[in-house]
Parts: structure tokens; C-alpha cells; sequence
């Protein structure tokens, strides 16, 4: 992968879910809504001055959002960063940049 560039799209892992798992307060805060369910589906990331994670994340049966993550590199000891979101989205939208 080129630095700065998109990854391919992959299956979420666990450390994708805990990712997902500290930014949530992040999201239900500014979408202003509170998600029950909040299950990272896949992800891609781009390197940057640290690292980039545009997340597929399941919220119902057949809701979607796409969250944008910075993670920030690990000598700055900070999590990570709601940097964006988009929702209305389903499975089958691919993740792209935003």
C-alpha cells in the first residue's frame, strides 16, 4: 500500500472493534442519537501522520454508518478521533474517502 493511499477493504478485527468501541460516545454526541447496536462490519485504512480508519459499523438490522478515525501515532499516548461520519448508509455501500 502507498503511503497516503486507501488499503483494500477487509473484514473488521478486534482491535477495529475497539476502535469503534471508544469513538462511539464521539458519535452518539454529534449524530445525536444513542445506538444500541455499534458493530464494526469492515475497514480500510490510509497511513498518514498516523493512521486513518474509514469503518463500515452496523447501528440496526439494516442501518449503517461510515465512521472516519484518526489514530493518532502511539508515541502521543491519546485514543482515538471522530474525525467524520456519514450515515443513511447500507451493507452493500462500499467504503470510499470522505
Amino acid at each position: 500500500m502507498m503511503t497516503g493511499g486507501l488499503s483494500d477493504t477487509k473484514p473488521a478485527t478486534p482491535e477495529v472493534q475497539q476502535i469503534v468501541n471508544q469513538v462511539k460516545p464521539q458519535f452518539e454526541s454529534r449524530a445525536n442519537t444513542n445506538c444500541r447496536e455499534f458493530k464494526a462490519i469492515e475497514y480500510r485504512i490510509q497511513v498518514v501522520a498516523g493512521t486513518m480508519y474509514f469503518i463500515k459499523v452496523q447501528v440496526s438490522d439494516a442501518n449503517y454508518v461510515h465512521l472516519k478515525v484518526f489514530q493518532r501515532l502511539p508515541y502521543e499516548n491519546q485514543g482515538p478521533s471522530l474525525a467524520d461520519f456519514q450515515t443513511g448508509k447500507t451493507r452493500d455501500d462500499p467504503l470510499t474517502y470522505f
